[in-house]
């Protein structure tokens, strides 16, 4: 199945204001559903002013109609900002959208092997795609010039979902999260040969007995890092692992780095870094945090310095590249306790939020993803 499709706008006038509009305001691109309840199902992606101190804070200036049982998920850059890659759970496809023509245009790209498509990543010379589906247990390695996909990797264990690359390992880490109807959690981690695409092994990142239910999430390399790092939330088990790289055996060690209990960390998700590479971000779903941390002096052991509220479903972070403000989507999988459907502005500078954006959820809708325009978008380490 491949088609080109064309978006219909809320307003073609839009289309010459917004270059001129660039440098007044701070554009972000929200994928959206109806909250579950509704009486009618409607799915999108808007074109949203997210500047505090614009005139226009808060407004939709485009938006781009998707179908209606799609169930989009997530947003994705390639390494360039060319392209945006949405994973979806209604179809075995990938939608790519391409940046370099306003207005965007969308090719729906077969991917037959996956159900549930999760995280994509790419490969530093931007060549290929990596796609963790979480309901077929396989990843889909991609041609990301042709977006065509190339090979099918069968994980060993199940439910892969957070996926992250290190060529200079030459090693991709997945996690096994838990089944798509949010049972049977997971408890691993699963190393693969990134040249070969080959499962090599799994490392448990839980201290309790198996089944433990941790049901490990994100996975992210922090940058820059010798022997190389990379972070692990624990979605279930509001704990943070490490992966740390061993030379001598070629593979890695895990153990927890943060035990997010005692800071009220419930349902960790997402993880970032500023560019100095010093600070992680973390988002917690439960009650709804976005959490900084020191990585600087030990990256062992992140040190926390501040847990600032958001709202319920803390989710994904969208972050300008002046280092200046931090957009934090409240909705996970909209789940009653954890899909507030609001977007927390936070003053980076200052630590603290500044407003909230509510225009999704005053039309019962959540949000299920933020990120910048390529303009203004900083990718935090991703």
């Amino acid at each position: 199945m491949k088609r080109l499709l064309c978006w219909s706008f809320a307003g073609i006038a839009l289309l010459t204001v917004i270059p001129a509009l660039a440098q007044a305001e701070i554009l972000a691109m929200v994928n959206y559903e109806t909250k579950p309840g509704q009486t009618f199902r409607k799915e999108g992606i808007a074109i949203i002013d997210v500047d505090p101190n614009s005139p226009n804070f808060g407004k939709i200036l485009v938006d781009m109609p998707l179908p209606h049982d799609l169930h989009n998920h997530h947003i994705f850059y390639n390494r360039d900002a060319s392209k945006a890659y949405m994973t979806v759970f209604g179809q075995n496809a990938l939608y790519v959208m391409d940046l370099k023509r306003f207005p965007y245009r969308t090719n729906v790209v077969s991917v037959p092997d996956c159900e549930v498509g999760e995280d994509i990543i790419f490969s530093g010379d931007n060549s290929k795609w990596y796609l963790a589906c979480m309901g077929s247990n396989t990843v889909i390695i991609g041609d990301a010039v042709s977006d065509k996909p190339l090979k099918t990797v069968h994980t060993p264990k199940p439910y892969p979902h957070g996926i992250a690359i290190h060529e200079g390992i030459d090693r991709i880490l997945i996690t096994g999260t838990i089944k798509h109807d949010l049972t049977d959690p997971g408890e691993t981690i699963t190393v693969i040969e990134a040249s070969t695409g080959k499962p090599l092994n799994s490392h448990k990142v839980s201290n309790k007995p198996s089944p433990s239910g941790e049901a490990p999430v994100e996975i992210l390399f922090m940058p820059g890092t010798n022997p190389p790092i990379a972070y692990i939330t624990n979605m279930f088990g509001a704990s943070l692992w490490a992966a740390v790289w061993n030379p001598a055996k070629k593979d890695f060690d895990v153990h927890q780095a943060v035990d997010l209990k005692p800071y009220n960390g419930g349902v960790p998700l997402e993880m970032y870094f500023n560019p100095k590479g010093d600070r992680l971000y973390l988002t917690t779903a439960n009650p709804g945090q976005f959490h900084i941390f020191d990585v600087g002096k030990d990256p062992k052991q992140p040190k926390l310095l501040k847990s600032i509220p958001a709202a319920p479903g803390a989710h994904h972070v969208a972050f300008t590249k002046d280092g200046r403000y931090a957009f934090v989507q409240n909705n996970l999988l909209s789940l009653p306790s954890m899909s507030d459907g609001s977007i927390t502005v936070i003053d980076l500078k200052e630590e603290k939020v500044v407003k909230s954006i509510d225009t999704f959820k005053d039309q019962g809708l959540n949000p299920n993803l933020i990120v910048l325009l390529p303009e203004w978008n900083d990718p935090a380490g991703h």
